[in-house]
């Protein structure tokens, strides 16, 4: 008998808003219908428009054509491809081009959000120290700084760069445009011409959908903050505009926020921050290259903590106590635009010391030993025996056809197109007589599957199988067995 998912095809988000009705005396709730205008509907990122929200019956649609399938793994739990197809989703259409989401598709695309999600974890909350110290040292009774605070800033700028260089490190590999990037690569191969304005235009849709994807992993907290940061990581501070919603550092904390390898020049010879983060990197720093491709082996406790981070996947981050945003959380907590339903939250139960998931506990940075620079510049590196094994699952061509008729699609179901509500679902499962796929496709499915998880192994078909279990009979025949005497059947 099939399962039918209740929550598959319930709206779960309501799009309006709330208002005072004078006449009523009582509050009075407003869906939108026709948002065209309003400016709760859209949201402006580097000059392109996303929707902020979305109605009932586009909210139908995303979940009944666009949402990851239940067959993928940990589909109860939010993940990065989640959010991503939230935002492709709610981009404006001059994006929907196939070469665009082929290339938001791509596994060296996949880890260069992960590591940006990452970054702004505790770039965020270098921010809000840095304002938390901003009014503590100012004013009437303001405190004064001894020399273990400036050595404690100093460390966490050192972390900040780290994180800064891993970002860097999956970056150039884009960059670079070897193997699945070498379609994107902006120079051709015979003739040596850049097409800049269509590698400009690229690059600006990139970002754009970046700095949604990592706004809407951190709860839609810091829209202004993220944005600054992130045109000021892939360009410059040159490129980043002077707007009044930005924070203005001053150049203490640019140090500290920024690190020490930020230089500014002229624009015609300036290097963006993250490939600066490239140009000189500390000796004891090396082995965060290889995070992600080798298992780490030394006595450095900071690579092992960062390398932990990285390589452990979301759905397992509750288990490290670590959290990354809304990575990993479970799908229950959440609605189809991915920010909290909070009668689930309190069904939950959590506490402060029941939380896993960080939704109760406030995010804080973990004070550093004073001398832990020195400890990492004494610890000892061993030669690597172990490679990292990468699991990704590739987008079919069907999926990115799909997403580039976005738009038709979403036109066809409101020109009259069915769309499967719980109720229309639950009459078609009852009049539906079929026991399911057959075994010979079950089989099959069940054989890729596995070929796919487990290393260095070939995939088994049902000949093997059933030669295997043949010869294994022909043993047992052979094998010699004793004799059955009337006292085994006493």
């Amino acid at each position: 008998m099939k399962r039918i998912y209740a929550d598959t095809y319930v709206p779960k988000y309501h799009s309006g808003k709330w208002s005072w009705d004078k006449k009523a005396d009582s509050l009075h709730f407003e869906p939108h219908n026709d948002l065209s205008d309003a400016r709760e509907r859209y949201i402006e990122t580097n000059g392109f428009k996303f929707l902020r929200t979305i109605n009932q019956e586009e909210e139908l649609i995303f979940r009944q054509e666009f949402v990851r399938s239940a067959s993928t793994f940990d589909t109860d739990t939010v993940v990065i491809n989640d959010v991503r197809d939230l935002v492709l989703f709610l981009m404006p259409k001059e994006f929907l081009s196939m070469k665009f989401l082929d290339f938001m598709h791509k596994p060296a695309v996949h880890r260069v959000l992960h590591a940006l999600i990452i970054y702004f974890e505790y770039f965020l909350r270098m921010v809000e120290f840095v304002l938390i110290r901003r009014d503590e040292i100012a004013g009437d009774m303001a405190q004064i700084q001894s020399e273990q605070t400036n050595d404690t800033k100093r460390i966490f700028s050192i972390y900040l760069s780290q994180y800064r260089m891993l970002v860097a490190r999956n970056y150039s590999a884009i960059l670079k445009g070897e193997g699945d990037m070498a379609q994107f690569y902006h120079m051709t191969e015979i003739v040596n011409i850049s097409a800049t304005i269509k590698d400009k235009l690229f690059h600006e849709q990139f970002l754009a959908v970046a700095i949604q994807i990592v706004w809407i992993t951190m709860h839609r907290r810091a829209y202004n903050v993220i944005e600054m940061e992130m045109n000021r990581l892939f360009r410059s501070e040159h490129f980043v505009m002077n707007r009044p919603e930005y924070l203005k550092f001053t150049p203490a904390e640019r140090s500290l926020l920024y690190g020490r390898l930020n230089k500014i020049v002229n624009y015609r010879t300036q290097v963006s921050p993250l490939i600066q983060e490239l140009e000189h990197i500390a000796e004891e720093d090396l082995p965060i290259l290889w995070i992600g491709d080798r298992k780490y082996r030394g006595t450095d406790t900071r690579i092992v903590q960062i390398e932990l981070e990285y390589i452990v996947p979301g759905p397992q981050l509750f288990m490290i106590d670590v959290a990354h945003g809304v990575l990993g959380h479970p799908k229950i907590l959440y609605d189809t635009i991915l920010t909290l339903n909070w009668p689930s939250v309190r069904f939950g139960n959590y506490s402060l010391e029941h939380d896993p998931y960080h939704i109760v506990r406030q995010p804080y940075l973990q004070i550093p030993k004073i001398d832990e620079i020195k400890m990492r510049k004494m610890a000892k590196h061993y030669d690597h025996f172990f490679q990292v094994y990468r699991i990704y699952e590739p987008c079919s061509l069907q999926t990115l056809y799909k997403w580039c008729r976005r738009d038709k699609v979403v036109h066809f179901y409101r020109s009259g197109g069915v769309l499967q509500d719980i109720y229309l679902r639950c009459q078609n499962d009852l009049e539906d007589e079929s026991y399911g796929a057959p075994v010979d496709q079950i089989i099959t499915k069940y054989f890729k599957l596995v070929s796919r998880l487990r290393k260095h192994t070939t995939p088994l078909t049902r000949d093997d199988l059933s030669s295997k279990a043949v010869s294994k009979l022909s043993i047992l025949s052979q094998t010699k067995r004793p004799k059955l005497d009337d006292h085994y059947f006493d």
